[in-house]
């Protein structure tokens, strides 16, 4: 466990890539990322260059997590009861794990994710922590009171496991393992939360696991160790004390320091051998990066973010950080206060992190000439000649403009001057690309540039249209620098009739450019020029009215007859008139039946009543009661815009109707 292999053919593509990026320009870094990952437990993680994976095991679901370099979970390796420790062979084509609940090393074919063998280690040794050392693949296993390594030779026809190969002495529990390909021969040892701490090394270059050292430390509650690339030092988070303590392996004595925080619980070495320490905490940085050997500030430092319900962040699990071999990210495993398990891709984790802030004024006039300023800020120095690049995009350089790379000053400010040929929004973006130290950032501001203003107008705003006539809006475009293109929308009033783009193309000659409109109800059309360099862009709107379509019928009348110029409808007095109203419907739309009486020659209002309109946009009334002879009497029905149940038209009043009542 614990151990990070990288295979020949894992080392040349990274001296390779390296050579890449010395002579040609860096790219861009990729963001940090995250994904959920279903595991209810880590027991161990390791990172594959070779297949691009990440191998993450889960004791408590006894399966291997596996997933991609984005975060991603591609494959779920089960029936691997409680697998805890994970060693990736040299040429990373076998993954062994150690599965205690099965008394057995298995086997696992990194390329189709499958369990390719398994090796019994024998009844009741539950193995925990494998590392590849010696030209063997051992293993610390054992219950409480009962620790011991062992070995699994597969060198040979027949696989060969050696029980019991410390014989200097009992450990308390299955030791956690600690190897690196740099130093074959060194097998560092040690217990997981115990206090306090033990640790041993050993030689096992003769095939045999001889003690060449050991110490009980200071610290305690062990939860992760790691060997520096030459295998000469010895690096261990525990909950205490709140750093991760290097020691010499030739004698376990003490070295330096790599600071944290309180509550260590992970570390891991890159093959180039920066250390990345881990701790649990809520509300510190969780993961710092140090150069081996450099302890007075990391290069960078993690701060995960809390997407559980607590006050505290997420944080890292106990031995939950891989380097990827080429050092290009560093993985973490985190958890919530909901027990929700992420992968979390760090990218650039042994480049200083660098960030770019860009103030441009406000407003600026076009074709004048205005100042940018900035700074690229880094923990670490720029290198000297260190330039960003700036790109200005605009109306007319939608994709942006290149402009003159800017050099940074000692202190990494940068100023530059540009005249601005488009009017608009402009945006200023300048970047820094990175180097063999510094991550890429970026960094941008916008400057509102002045246009000249633009004349549009739209007709036909606040005229009134009989329903379903077919209305021309045009609108007119004044002149302008090179655009001369219009959109026009429209939007009937309503819910249910969203606004819609109806016609985009140049205006003609006259500046014109029309729509027709079915006016079945009130709608807005809505003229739009999006601007070019010079001239402004510019909306207006107008809107027009549209009325219902309203008619009332009398029935049951016994005669109709002129009185003067008009015609009545003549009911005996023991007939109850029936209206009936049509009007064009709307959902849940009322009507309007109002009743005037001819008194002393003027017209009296006699009541009025809204009646729901029916689907079929009819509704008949009855007039009932006793019905006075003698008067002369009409009904109308009417849409009042906001009255009616809705106000997608505009108020409406149908003709009136005329009756009298006689004996």
């Amino acid at each position: 466990m614990r151990t990070r292999r990288i295979s020949t053919a894992t080392s040349i593509a990274v001296l390779f890539s390296s050579v890449v990026l010395i002579g040609g320009a860096a790219n861009p870094a990729a963001a940090d990322s995250s994904k959920v990952i279903a595991a209810a437990s880590v027991g161990d993680i390791v990172a594959d260059g070779v297949h691009k994976r990440v191998f993450i095991s889960d004791p408590a679901g006894g399966k291997v997590v596996v997933a991609d370099y984005s975060g991603t979970v591609i494959a779920k390796i089960n029936s691997l009861p409680g697998v805890t420790g994970l060693e990736l062979s040299a040429d990373s084509g076998t993954l062994y794990a150690a599965v205690p609940g099965a008394d057995a090393i298995v086997t696992i074919d990194t390329a189709a994710l499958k369990v390719s063998a398994r090796y019994a280690t024998g009844t009741g040794t539950d193995p925990k922590f494998p590392a590849l050392a010696g030209g063997k693949l051992w293993f610390g296993y054992g219950s409480a009171g009962s620790g011991h390594i062992g070995s699994l030779d597969l060198s040979g026809a027949e696989p060969v496991v050696t029980l019991e190969q410390d014989a200097d002495g009992r450990w308390y529990a299955a030791p956690t393992l600690a190897s690196t390909p740099g130093a074959p021969g060194v097998l560092a040892a040690g217990i997981e939360t115990q206090s306090p701490t033990e640790l041993a090394v050993y030689d096992v270059a003769s095939g045999a696991a001889v003690r060449t050292a050991y110490t009980s430390t200071d610290g305690g509650n062990l939860h992760d160790l790691a060997l520096s690339p030459d295998g000469t030092q010895l690096v261990v988070a525990g909950s205490a004390p709140y750093y991760h303590q290097a020691y010499r392996t030739s004698d376990l004595a003490p070295t330096i320091a790599y600071p944290a925080d309180a509550y260590p619980n992970a570390v891991d070495i890159a093959p180039d051998g920066t250390v990345a320490a881990g701790i649990d905490g809520w509300y510190e940085p969780d993961v710092y990066v140090y150069k081996q050997g450099s302890t007075a500030k990391p290069v960078r430092t993690y701060d995960f973010p809390n997407t559980g319900k607590s006050s505290g962040a997420d944080t890292l699990d106990p031995s939950g950080l891989a380097w990827a071999p080429d050092t290009s990210r560093l993985f973490a495993v985190t958890v919530n206060s909901e027990g929700v398990r992420s992968l979390r891709v760090l990218t650039d984790p042994v480049k200083f992190r660098t960030t770019v802030t860009v103030s441009a004024p406000a407003k600026a006039s076009r074709g004048k000439k205005l100042t940018v300023t900035g700074k690229a800020k880094s923990d670490g120095a720029f290198p000297s000649g260190a330039k960003v690049t700036v790109t200005r995009t605009d109306i007319e350089s939608p994709k942006g403009k290149a402009l003159a790379a800017v050099k940074l000053k000692s202190d990494g400010s940068f100023s530059f001057g540009d005249t601005p040929p488009a009017g608009g929004t402009v945006t200023y973006k300048v970047s820094y690309a990175g180097d063999a130290t510094h991550s890429a950032a970026s960094g941008s501001d916008k400057v509102a540039v002045s246009r000249a203003a633009t004349s549009l107008t739209l007709n036909r705003n606040k005229a009134v249209y009989s329903y379903g006539a077919d209305v021309s809006f045009t609108a007119h475009l004044g002149k302008t620098y090179k655009n001369r293109t219009v959109e026009l929308w429209v939007d009937p009033y309503g819910k249910d009739k969203p606004k819609k783009l109806v016609k985009t193309g140049k205006v003609n000659s006259k500046g014109n450019l029309a729509t027709t409109v079915d006016m079945t109800r009130d709608t807005t059309v809505t003229a739009v020029f999006k601007g070019d360099g010079r001239s402004a862009s510019r909306t207006v709107t107008s809107t027009a009215y549209a009325r219902v379509k309203v008619s009332t019928s009398v029935s049951k009348q016994y005669r109709t007859a002129k009185i003067g110029s008009r015609s009545y409808a003549y009911f005996h007095k023991k007939t109850n008139p029936v209206f009936a109203t049509k009007m064009s419907y709307y959902k849940n739309r009322k009507f309007r039946l109002a009743m005037e009486v001819y008194y002393q020659g003027k017209w009296y209002g006699a009541g009025s009543q809204y009646f729901k309109l029916g689907t079929s946009g009819k509704t008949n009334v009855t007039l009932t009661g006793a019905h006075e002879t003698g008067y002369r009497m009409r009904v109308r029905a009417s849409y009042v815009d906001g009255s009616s149940g809705d106000t997608v038209n505009t108020t409406t009043h149908g003709a009136w109707k005329y009756f009298i009542f006689t004996k």
